[in-house]
């Protein structure tokens, strides 16, 4: 189905709407020029490309072959060098445990079988600090509207026309979330397309005794923060980062 859909998936109103523009800058504030950033589900990797400018490097993965080759060829055409896309799933054994600063999901969760099992995955590929930000359709909003629009998509989904689809909530979807180990650090209700989207942002749980020396970008203060664990205790130094010199106290 994906490799089908592949051909016509950049075509305006699909590809870079107004919603898409809106995670971009929403996503931005969490990269940095060290980040190594996992576009999991990437299609033809239109946001991947997007934030590379902003990382050191993104690897975009996908389960369709055509979606895959489409990405390499806009990313030849850009002339972009730090991106990557390779055709494989989320357990694909290249991926590396604590290899990701921050790994990106969307429009997929919805869509994935079993996605307790893809979220814990994601929770083993983040650094320690990491940061997961997903945008999931909410079709499982208990309104009379939400219902009302949904029934043909959950019937299309029993018949098998479409993937199977999650309902998800708003508050199913952060409690999901949260039970494999991230703490919520922000939440958007994306409203512009017909259906509910949630952008949503977590924190992989930090723990200091199993790393001797990691770093993290706290967004908004736009600080450097380095987190060093000495004799069972956490010391953090915080300062202002600077490319060339490091950390200034």
């Amino acid at each position: 189905m994906w490799n089908q859909l592949a051909k016509n998936w950049d075509t305006p109103g699909v590809s870079l709407g107004e919603n898409d523009l809106k995670i971009i800058e929403m996503t931005k504030k969490y990269l940095n020029p060290g980040s190594v950033v996992l576009d999991f589900g990437c299609a033809t990797g239109s946001i991947a490309l997007e934030i590379a400018g902003m990382a050191y490097e993104v690897h975009g993965i996908d389960i369709s072959s055509n979606m895959i080759e489409i990405a390499k060829s806009k990313a030849d055409d850009r002339n972009i060098k730090n991106i990557g896309f390779a055709r494989a799933a989320i357990f694909d054994e290249s991926l590396g445990k604590e290899s990701f600063d921050v790994i990106l999901s969307l429009s997929i969760l919805h869509l994935v079988e079993d996605s307790a099992r893809i979220m814990d995955r994601v929770n083993q590929l983040l650094k320690p600090g990491g940061i997961f930000i997903s945008a999931t359709p909410c079709l499982g909003e208990r309104t009379f509207l939400s219902v009302l629009r949904n029934i043909p998509i959950f019937l299309l989904s029993r018949m098998g026309v479409i993937p199977s689809i999650t309902f998800f909530s708003a508050s199913s979807l952060t409690e999901a979330i949260t039970n494999a180990g991230f703490q919520m650090i922000e939440q958007n209700d994306l409203s512009v397309r017909p259906l509910r989207e949630c952008f949503l942002v977590a924190r992989k749980a930090w723990k200091a005794e199993n790393h001797a020396r990691s770093s993290l970008v706290v967004p908004d203060a736009h600080r450097h923060v380095v987190q060093e664990h000495k004799n069972g205790k956490v010391v953090i130094i915080a300062g202002h980062a600077d490319e060339t010199q490091g950390v200034k106290k």
